[in-house]
Formats: structure tokens, C-alpha cells, sequence
């Protein structure tokens, strides 16, 4: 698979059924090793391991319900108290790029979930923006914060 723009982590690959796999923390399981697989699990351990997200309040393939359409949100991070989403993480495979159309995406998931923030990653480029409810604005970040600095 391909070097990803995120710190290195000690990686579970297996095989099932003949096709490589690799092991998802949150969910407990090894999963088919896509290469969109493998930034999600990049991704996840560096937001648990380096930015202080607790993966009791992560959570891979959220099904939702956009416009009468069963979705997949790649990952939502919970809030600590009352479980609404507070972050939505959408996955692409290192080759794709980033373009409006993954923004509408999931800007499509958060008309349903309301969540504070936005992140998009391949991988190689990394894009987080803050939605301010009240003003209804949306402030792109230059980094990921980290889990204690989500206002």
C-alpha cells in the first residue's frame, strides 16, 4: 500500500478468504484492505494516538439517512455527554483527489448530523473546516486539532 502524509502506526494485516486485510481497532474486526481502508485506519489511530480522540466516542461506517437514502459517514466522533456527532470524517483512497464534489458529500451527511466539524483526507492532503451554527459560517483550519481543543 501506499506511504500516507500520516505517522506511522504498528499495522494488523491478515488474510480472508485469499484477500489481504487489515485489522479495525474500533470495530474489533479485520475488513477487506481497500486502499480507502487503508487511510481510514491511518487516520483513526492518528487521531486516537497523536491528537487525544477517545476511540470510545469514534465510530466506522455510520449508516444515516440522507434524503430519504441510506448513507455511510466513514467516521463520526461523538460527544462525551448526550452522543450527538460532533466531528464527520470522510475517506478517499490516496489516488482520488480532493474536489467539491467530497465536500458536498459530506456536507450532505452533516445536513442530517449537525456535527461542529469537517474532516476530508486521502491520505496525502488533510482538510478539516469548523461550522459556526449561529453565524453560518464554515472556517477552514490549517491543522486537525486536537481532541481538548474542539470548541
Amino acid at each position: 500500500m501506499q506511504s500516507l502524509n500520516l505517522p506511522a502506526y504498528e499495522v494488523k494485516l491478515s488474510n480472508r478468504n485469499g484477500q489481504p486485510a487489515i485489522y479495525d481497532f474500533l470495530r474489533h474486526c479485520y475488513l477487506r484492505l481497500t486502499p480507502e481502508e487503508w487511510v481510514r485506519q491511518h487516520f483513526t489511530h492518528y487521531l486516537v494516538e497523536h491528537k487525544g480522540y477517545p476511540a470510545a466516542l469514534l465510530a466506522n461506517e455510520v449508516t444515516i439517512n440522507v434524503g430519504g437514502v441510506a448513507r455511510r459517514c466513514d467516521s463520526v466522533l461523538y460527544h462525551r455527554t448526550g452522543g450527538a456527532p460532533r466531528v464527520i470524517i470522510e475517506y478517499k483512497a490516496p489516488h482520488i483527489a480532493i474536489t467539491q464534489h467530497v465536500f458536498q458529500q459530506i456536507y450532505a451527511y452533516n445536513s442530517v448530523l449537525r456535527a461542529d466539524y469537517l474532516i476530508v483526507s486521502n491520505g496525502i492532503k488533510h482538510y478539516c473546516c469548523h461550522v459556526n451554527y449561529q453565524s453560518m459560517k464554515v472556517e477552514y483550519l490549517q491543522d486537525i486539532p486536537d481532541y481538548t481543543d474542539l470548541a
